[in-house]
């Protein structure tokens, strides 16, 4: 009993930490592309800082094959695209304004942020 209550407790920490307290590292785009890895349930980065006014291209590489990796959304530019497994994707983005726009899997599970600073 006591076993179990310990799993369930680090299970619940570990599900806060992950949902709510995790903070990726930021990667600076000074160049006009972004390698993006896809692996083990995160996007690495999975935080890009990218200038504005300069269209930026991001090339994706899913190297997890989780059906949930399979589909990338940046819902603010209307993007919707498939990644494949083992394979470059690449996404052109338009000049940005100064923002945040968010990107991540149709289930929402991967997450990631580009910032246009």
């Amino acid at each position: 009993m006591l076993i179990a209550n310990i799993v369930g407790l680090a299970t619940i920490a570990l599900i806060i930490w992950w949902f709510w307290l995790y903070k990726p590292e930021a990667k600076n785009a000074l160049k006009t592309d972004v390698e993006v890895i896809v692996k083990d349930g995160v996007y690495s980065p999975a935080l890009i800082n990218v200038p504005t006014g300069k269209p930026i291209q991001l090339r994706f590489t899913r190297l997890d094959e989780s059906p949930c990796a399979e589909m990338l959304l940046i819902p603010e530019l209307e993007i919707s695209e498939q990644l494949l497994v083992n394979k470059e994707t690449e996404i052109v983005l338009p000049a940005l304004t100064i923002g945040e726009y968010k990107f991540h899997c149709q289930m929402n599970m991967y997450k990631g942020l580009i910032r246009a600073i």
